[in-house]
């Protein structure tokens, strides 16, 4: 059976220690095994990346920019093998995974700017005969740890623009999809990257706190659930890393009464079953305001037997299966806990019918949903879409501000006075007008607030060129005459 390797100092490496299966989520077969990092595989990723720092950061930003284009290219080149592999090995649509590769091709082409990205400031003669500039510089050798349900995508949020950046990378992939991660180092690899600037690393708790605790790296980027996001935070921190840990979320779309119904019916269908709600930013929860729940929980109902569940490479395929087996069965225990806690079953996925042993649920619909209910209060990351019924824009506004999660949130009106008040009075990091799942385009920055970031600094965009460098200011004065002499009082600028 195939086994995954780690990617170190530009080869494959089979690692020390045994690894773990990887399924195929479609038939729930294991394709595929997956070597685990032993702390002496973490220390041979950070030290291949250490050693190539040493010459990658004095690479000039015209060299790197060649080698992004080229990586961009192969992207591009390569996209329909890359989402397949995506879709095997975690289970979402091709169609899907395509747009996932597409959504990272977009940082990617952010970060083939980095000569204009990454311009410091220069002022003349501050005091007489004095200059001053700014320059923003690597940091050294950066992680990035990455989630099960963006293989491709979240990793090229991360290191297109730390290598560009100077930094060296290692990347940690999920093990339950890694395969993605080994094929990115190939068509970096291909691209030209010299050997040791990007390498991956994969396995469990060993490889995340052998990069955690490493006193040679120095940042960690992190995409995960909350309560892993808090530890990553905490734990790197402590060690003295820079850290952006990105945790879950439960997004609101709040529809009011002169939304159009039939437009938000279909974009809460579209963003609460897509990719089986295995998404950071899928819509779990609509808030219907008013009058319209009636008629818009029964537009959303109407519409959910018409979407395609099925294997991710079969044709007309819309929505694929749960990536394991044990996802699965928590996200089947969510809908029975919702069931039994007086929530009103519209719509039951439990017992979708698709062929096979797959990790199947299909779409489900609950109305009448209460805020005590663990289908409103968890971040359940699967297909279920909770209705809750508000009286006032100002209720709903409330419910949505005093979530502990903070990730994304829509509006849907047609009121252009209302959607402007929303935009400043919601406390959500990204909000979207009649959009549903508002990702920042790349040159932008990504995250939430509260319980859905830890740290201080969003991903990928101007937030992304600041996390990976550092600022320096440099003063400067050339020899004069007139400046020579000796003076003890504190520097004046004259």
């Amino acid at each position: 059976m195939r086994t995954v390797p780690h990617w170190i100092g530009g080869k494959p490496v089979e690692g020390t220690t045994d690894g773990g299966p990887v399924f195929d989520p479609s038939t729930g077969t294991q394709i595929a095994t997956v070597a685990f990092a032993a702390p002496s595989d973490v220390d041979d990723a950070v030290g291949a990346a250490k050693e190539a720092f040493r010459t990658w950061k004095k690479s000039s930003l015209a060299n790197r920019t060649r080698i992004l284009f080229a990586f961009r290219e192969l992207l591009d080149r390569n996209t329909d093998e890359l989402a397949r592999i995506i879709s095997r090995e975690h289970g979402k649509t091709v169609p899907d995974a395509k747009g996932e590769v597409a959504r990272g091709l977009e940082i990617v082409e952010f970060a083939c700017g980095i000569g204009e990205h990454i311009k410091g400031d220069q002022s003349p003669n501050v005091s007489t005969g004095v200059d001053s500039f700014s320059v923003r510089q690597p940091l050294g050798v950066v992680a990035g740890i990455t989630p099960f349900n963006f293989p491709v995508m979240v990793p090229l949020w991360m290191s297109p623009i730390a290598i560009a950046c100077g930094n060296t990378f290692v990347l940690k992939p999920s093990e339950k999809d890694p395969s993605a991660g080994v094929r990115l180092a190939e068509l970096w690899a291909e691209a030209g990257l010299p050997e040791g600037v990007f390498n991956v690393l994969h396995g469990d708790k060993v490889a995340v706190d052998g990069l955690l605790t490493h006193p040679d790296v120095a940042a960690v980027s992190f995409v995960g659930s909350t309560p892993i996001a808090k530890y990553i935070h905490e734990t790197a921190t402590a060690h003295g890393k820079r850290v952006q840990a990105l945790g879950g979320a439960k997004n609101h779309m709040v529809v009011l009464p002169d939304a159009d119904l039939d437009l938000a019916a279909d974009a809460a269908v579209s963003a609460g079953y897509g990719a089986a709600g295995e998404r950071c930013m899928a819509i779990s929860v609509v808030v219907a305001v008013g009058a319209v729940g009636d008629e818009l929980v029964g537009k959303i109902a109407e519409r959910i037997p018409a979407v395609k569940v099925g294997p991710g490479d079969s044709e007309g395929a819309e929505m694929g299966p749960l990536v394991t087996a044990q996802h699965r069965d928590k996200v089947r225990g969510y809908i029975d806990a919702g069931e039994a806690a007086g929530a009103t079953l519209v719509t039951d996925g439990r017992n979708v019918d698709v062929e096979g042993d797959g990790y199947w649920v299909g779409p489900t619909l609950f109305d009448h949903v209460r805020k005590d209910q663990t289908i409103y209060t968890d971040e359940i990351f699967g297909p279920v879409l909770s209705v809750v019924r508000a009286e006032t824009y100002d209720e709903a506004l409330d419910l949505v501000n005093s979530n502990p999660y903070a990730n994304g949130v829509a509006l849907f009106t047609c009121d252009g006075g209302v959607a402007r008040q929303f935009g400043l009075d919601v406390e959500v990091g990204m909000v979207g007008i009649n959009v549903p799942i508002p990702v920042p385009v790349a040159t932008y920055s990504f995250g939430g607030w509260r319980n859905s970031l830890f740290g201080d600094v969003h991903m990928y965009g101007a937030e992304g060129v600041r996390f990976w460098t550092r600022g320096k200011v440099v003063t400067t004065r050339w020899p004069d005459p007139s400046h020579r002499g000796v003076d003890l009082g504190f520097p004046q600028n004259k």
